[in-house]
């Protein structure tokens, strides 16, 4: 009975954490579309201001993050926090170019890459259905690119930002899932947020970006994206990757374009086309295709 007590309560603390992770990140396209400033400036507060939020208890972990890391190791770190900031770079721009539930939708396919690479890198087979499921996404971006070409080139491109967006975030949850079996969360999340901030950092002077004089609504914006969006979602999604497959984690994203496209219609007026509709289904079915076979999938009780 102790075992099964156990059990159901690490069970549906896991399952919560997700919920809640999933409506946070949710509010992200929202807030940054209200920030009122450009988006690499807008990622760049967004991931400097949660680092500063978690330094004071995050730095006592980094000595021992350091030492139990080898050469290998610190490189995924490196690696890990420049991607999630070429991630933002990539997603938020999109969000300029084209509907916050164009860009969720199609950003919300980095499941798919990072089954991939559990493929190609660590040699996992991909069951039959995940290919049917992958094929069905890959429909459903089509659909989508389809109905924006009615819409001009601007679209275009902001479907490709958010694509390429996804590709990053695969990236970061794949090593994510490596690093955290042997690091606790405050010990991977703060590094690997100020490396991404500081990458944000270097591109905005790259772009000549404007980084001071914003409005206070502005800075308000950038402080709720950070504590929300990213200290309260991001970090929940990366402490579930030390007892949840990558791509299990992953598929909880699955929620943020269903989110985020509800709050845009009621902020926005932003109603969904409908390729956008017929798209966003397809992808969103053929992600949960992709994703709904347990074969191999870790023990969810936490060791």
């Amino acid at each position: 009975m102790a075992n099964y007590n156990r059990f159901m309560i690490n069970q549906g603390t896991l399952y919560l954490s997700l919920f809640v992770a999933t409506f946070a990140v949710s509010w992200a396209a929202i807030l940054i579309k209200m920030s009122g400033a450009g988006p690499l400036p807008t990622a760049f507060y967004r991931m400097s201001i949660a680092s500063l939020i978690l330094a004071i208890p995050a730095i006592p972990k980094i000595k021992k993050t350091l030492k139990i890391l080898d050469s290998r190791e610190i490189i995924l770190l490196l690696t890990s926090g420049i991607v999630l900031g070429l991630h933002f770079a990539f997603w938020v721009t999109s969000l300029f170019y084209t509907t916050i539930s164009n860009s969720t939708i199609l950003v919300a396919t980095q499941p798919i890459f990072v089954l991939i690479m559990e493929a190609v890198l660590l040699k996992d087979k991909i069951p039959s259905r995940s290919i049917i499921g992958m094929v069905v996404a890959l429909i459903g971006m089509g659909v989508i690119s389809h109905g924006d070409l009615n819409l001009g080139k601007e679209f275009i491109i902001g479907d490709i930002l958010a694509l390429v967006g996804a590709f990053c975030a695969g990236i970061y949850l794949f090593i994510g899932r490596q690093l955290r079996m042997k690091l606790d969360n405050l010990g991977y999340i703060f590094p690997v947020y100020l490396l991404s901030a500081l990458t944000l950092f270097i591109i905005s002077l790259f772009y000549g970006e404007n980084l001071t004089h914003y409005p206070a609504k502005s800075w308000t914006i950038f402080l709720v994206l950070a504590i929300v969006p990213t200290v309260l979602g991001h970090s929940l999604y990366n402490w579930l990757l030390k007892y949840l497959p990558a791509h299990k984690v992953a598929t909880t994203i699955l929620g943020e374009p269903i989110g985020a496209t509800i709050l845009a219609i009621f902020f926005f007026n932003q109603i969904p086309g409908r390729w956008t509709a017929i798209g966003g289904i397809m992808i969103l079915c053929g992600i949960f295709i992709v994703l709904s076979y347990s074969e191999g999938d870790r023990s969810i009780i936490p060791e």
